[in-house]
C-alpha cells in the first residue's frame, strides 16, 4: 500500500467530516510531509506517539471561517508510475491557492521553493 496516498486521504476524508486530528502509522518520509504542510498552513501541528515499533503521528488539522482548509488533493506520482520534473516543469496549483509538494536532492518541498532554488525531483502530489 501506499503510504503516501493513505497519508493525504486521511488528512481529506478527516476535514471533510469535522475531525480536529487524524492518527496514521510513522515514517520519517511522512514525517518531512507533514512538517512542510504546517509550514505551509494545511495542517496545525505534527505530534509523534509511540515507542520503537508501535510509532505514530497525530496532526490536527486546520479550519477557517470558511471551512476546512485542505478542499482536495490529488496524487502525480504513484508507486506504479514514478513521474520527474525539471525545475522549470513545476506550474502553480490552482492559480497559486494550493501547492505541490516535490522530493529533491535537497529533501521535500514545496513547487515554489523547487523553482526558487532551481532544483527539480519527483512532484509527490497536489493539496488545496
Amino acid at each position: 500500500m501506499d503510504g503516501i496516498s493513505d497519508l493525504i486521504i486521511r488528512i481529506k476524508n478527516a476535514s471533510a467530516v469535522g475531525k480536529e486530528t487524524v492518527s496514521m502509522p510513522y515514517s520519517k518520509m511522512k514525517e518531512a510531509i507533514l512538517e512542510v504542510l504546517a509550514k505551509e498552513g494545511f495542517v496545525k501541528d505534527v505530534v509523534k506517539k509511540g515507542k520503537k515499533i508501535f510509532k505514530s503521528i497525530e496532526v490536527g488539522l486546520v479550519y477557517n471561517e470558511y471551512g476546512p482548509k485542505v478542499k482536495g488533493a490529488e496524487r502525480i506520482s504513484h508507486l506504479s508510475k514514478r513521474v520527474y520534473s525539471g525545475a522549470k516543469s513545476l506550474r502553480k496549483v490552482m492559480q497559486g491557492h494550493g501547492i505541490m509538494l516535490v522530493t529533491t536532492p535537497k529533501g521535500v518541498m514545496t513547487d515554489a521553493e523547487a523553482r526558487k532554488q532551481n532544483v527539480g525531483g519527483e512532484p509527490l502530489f497536489k493539496i488545496w
